[in-house]
């Protein structure tokens, strides 16, 4: 990998990271309001140490390892870099099983946007898909049961992914559901702010699982990974900071972030098929979506 394929491709993972992350932001900015100067500045510091090192690199090194187990803790950290043949094959023959798992979980994600979250409407056709919200646990059952049989066909560990990717969806999306109902304790100050910081904590790494995944449309690298999404929790943490707010005037960066998580999340299906995806394609496509609905933002900003 050269170093402008390495740049682009670090650059994308900072962007993704950081547009996934922006509901993140606001919540940390909410429940921040709420608490002492002592315990804003031990989250803004030890919590981002917690978020880059445990949760953005410790998690993607076990989902290499656990996806790959013949190479060991310290060759599921430098596989990429290895020119071991047999460390290459190893990534080779195991980096579709990874990908359907994490591609499920993402195209998951989309749906669940597109059917059942409120949103404001960027493109024609997505009020009628809010209308149906009830259909999207037929959608994504029928396409769970397409997935799985297709890969029954390949190789049997594809299909067992799958179904992992959608388990670990809806693991997720509990952990999300459990937590919005407990922001509001949150925010009457009924716990302490100890309780506030191990809730961020939790919160974060819920949040992190979409980044993380959707990392391995980039690269299967995880000091890369370990690289990208760092820097893009550091962005997150300065939003936090000081630009929340103004980062909430652009209604539609939230469309960008998801239409991104869709075609991430079918990138990496598709390769887990066979399909070969160039190593630009990812972050240039991140790139275009978030670009078209930054700009559509812009266009309804109230003027001054």
């Amino acid at each position: 990998m050269d170093i402008a394929s390495l740049a682009l491709t670090v650059t994308g993972l900072v962007f993704f990271e950081t547009i996934t992350s922006i509901d993140n932001a606001i919540i940390n900015a909410q429940v921040l309001s709420t608490m002492q100067t002592w315990a804003r500045r031990w989250f803004l510091l030890w919590g981002l140490l917690i978020a880059v090192l445990l949760v953005r690199g410790l998690l993607p090194w076990l989902i290499v390892w656990a996806t790959v187990p013949s190479l060991g803790p310290l060759g599921a950290l430098m596989s990429t870099f290895s020119g071991d043949p047999a460390v290459v094959d190893a990534i080779e023959k195991s980096a579709p099983i990874l990908l359907i798992g994490g591609g499920t979980f993402l195209v998951f994600l989309f749906f669940h946007w597109l059917f059942l979250e409120p949103k404001h409407f960027g493109l024609s056709g997505e009020a009628f898909f809010f209308r149906q919200g009830g259909w999207f646990f037929a959608v994504v059952s029928v396409l769970l049961a397409v997935l799985v049989w297709l890969a029954l066909h390949r190789d049997p560990l594809m299909a067992f992914a799958a179904v992992v990717g959608s388990t670990a969806f809806f693991i997720m999306h509990g952990f999300k559901e459990h937590a919005e109902r407990a922001e509001k304790d949150l925010m009457q100050n009924r716990l302490s702010d100890w309780s506030k910081i191990l809730y961020l904590e939790i919160i974060d790494a819920t949040f992190s699982i979409d980044g993380v995944l959707g990392a391995f449309a980039f690269t299967m690298s995880v000091p890369l990974i370990l690289l990208g999404n760092g820097l893009g929790a550091v962005v997150v943490r300065q939003l936090t900071v000081g630009n929340v707010e103004r980062i909430k005037k652009y209604l539609y960066l939230k469309n960008g972030a998801m239409y991104s998580i869709l075609i991430l999340g079918l990138l990496m299906v598709l390769e887990s098929f066979g399909l070969h995806v160039p190593m630009w394609v990812s972050p240039v496509t991140t790139f275009g979506v978030v670009s078209f609905f930054f700009l559509k933002s812009r266009a309804v900003l109230p003027r001054k």
